[in-house]
């Protein structure tokens, strides 16, 4: 049975207060009632997650948290308490993130990164804010133009921080961000050069996507991420209006909005065309 994870575990015997479930090496976990979402029934198997009360007891639920162990996410401030802050993670008892795992001031209400870990002496689960400690600067098992999955966590004046699969550490640089993200997204990310002091370069579009968008494409998607993602134009739009929008006649509008399309980059609405 393994804490801060999904386990799946066989209900065992039924109680007043819920159900007592047992992993293969007869390990138990309480199943409460109010943590139970669908019926259960005696040698049903489910798939819950474990973790320890306030009470230090082995609890399980239904319900999934929104981190898991040895996983970084973002979460919210619920309260602070003696330097303690307190943590949102979608489970009963708040998370615990000890001061001494706090890289910065944190505010209740606010959004930090978090990396859940074990504490060593109490086998609690505890979030830790301190982001070098829990990423790999050394063997990455990365290669130019590989497709990556990035949680976005820091806008700096370089362009914006990035986890990179939930082992590294990547940016994007201001340059080659072309469309809207934001702190917090769960977005896939390419390759761009691992350097050697073991951080990532990385791209928002394979390698090469730059060269195969033309000139004037790249004008409508630049506008369209200025805009939130959407323009007032269409094919049928009077030529002033394009002029004034974009700066290119309506001919090139239109060829290049049809490139876009068919490349699946952008959607057409009757009222405008939508960055994808």
């Amino acid at each position: 049975m393994e804490i801060g994870l999904i386990n799946k575990l066989k209900v065992n015997r039924v109680a007043d207060m819920g159900f007592y479930l047992i992993d293969d090496a007869n390990n138990e976990a309480f199943l409460p009632n109010n943590l139970v979402t669908d019926k259960v029934s005696t040698g049903d198997e489910l798939n819950v997650f474990i973790y320890t009360d306030l009470d230090n007891r082995t609890v399980a639920t239904t319900s999934k948290p929104t981190i898991l162990l040895d996983h970084f996410a973002f979460l919210k401030v619920t309260q602070t308490k003696k330097g303690d802050v307190f943590m949102d993670w979608g489970m009963p008892d708040d998370l615990l993130v000890p001061f001494e795992e706090q890289s910065q001031k944190m505010l209740v209400e606010n959004w930090y990164l978090i990396f859940l870990l074990k504490d060593e002496e109490t086998g609690k689960l505890i979030g830790s804010n301190k982001v070098n400690d829990f990423v790999f600067f050394d063997d990455i098992d990365l290669n130019k133009g590989d497709q990556v999955d990035l949680l976005l966590y820091k806008t700096t004046d370089l362009g914006m921080n990035a986890i990179v699969n939930n082992l590294y550490k990547g940016l994007i640089f201001a340059s080659d961000i072309h469309k809207n993200i934001n702190v917090g997204e769960r977005i896939k990310g390419y390759v761009k050069e691992v350097r050697e002091d073991g951080n990532i370069d990385i791209l928002l579009e394979p390698l090469g996507y730059k060269e195969s968008i033309d000139k004037n494409s790249r004008v409508i998607l630049d506008a369209l991420s200025e805009s939130d993602g959407f323009l007032e134009l269409t094919d049928k739009s009077a030529p002033e209006d394009v002029k004034f929008i974009l700066g290119l006649s309506k001919k090139a509008f239109k060829r290049s909005l049809g490139n876009l399309y068919k490349q699946k980059l952008v959607e057409i609405y009757e009222d405008g065309i939508k960055l994808v």
